[in-house]
């Protein structure tokens, strides 16, 4: 599904605190179980395709073997530089996202990756956090989208029509105009 995203979308304070809870299914534990669990989910499952997006989640699948369709990173861990993950991504693509928005430029990253035949990486200049949400717009049906719940583990979103209508009803409810203060941290 391809959606045309015009302008900048911004996080407002209403939609950021609900945006605290889990999107999906909280896989919690320490790092290894919650690997060892969703490697299983995805053998019995078998999605479609797997986005992982966040530097925890997808170094966390590279360490442990679990391949994604598409990596969404901005080589950076609750919000400090780190060294950036190694994926096999077989295409990359470079965009920008300021912290508390999705950006045209990134959703239109999210939407090619989604159709893309093979691995890609998109690496965020600024931060990802919110491009779950795009993500789950442009997976195809029957995807997973996954990405880190702050020490706590992995949320794993089923991508379905019902999934999609739920987070078009958060898309909507962002601003198209800039939130004065900050909405983000």
């Amino acid at each position: 599904m391809i959606v045309c995203l015009l302008k900048t979308l911004y996080l407002t304070y209403e939609l950021r605190s609900k945006l605290k809870a889990p999107l999906g299914t909280l896989i919690s534990g320490k790092p290894n179980k919650v690997a060892e669990r969703l490697a299983g989910i995805i053998s019995c499952e078998k999605p479609r395709k797997i986005f992982a997006v966040g530097d925890t989640v997808a170094s966390t699948m590279v360490k442990h073997g679990i391949d994604a369709g598409v990596y969404i990173v901005d080589n950076k861990i609750m919000r400090k530089r780190i060294e950036p993950v190694s994926v096999r991504g077989d295409s990359e693509i470079f965009v920008k996202n300021t912290s508390g928005t999705i950006t045209s430029e990134a959703w239109k990253a999210v939407e090619e990756a989604s159709v893309a035949s093979s691995t890609t990486k998109i690496v965020v200049e600024g931060e990802e956090d919110l491009l779950v949400l795009p993500a789950v717009i442009s997976a195809p049906e029957g995807s997973f989208v996954l990405y880190g719940q702050p020490h706590e583990g992995i949320v794993l979103i089923r991508v379905t029509k019902e999934k999609r209508e739920e987070i078009r009803d958060f898309i909507e409810a962002m601003s198209p105009h800039k939130v004065e203060g900050r909405v983000d941290g």
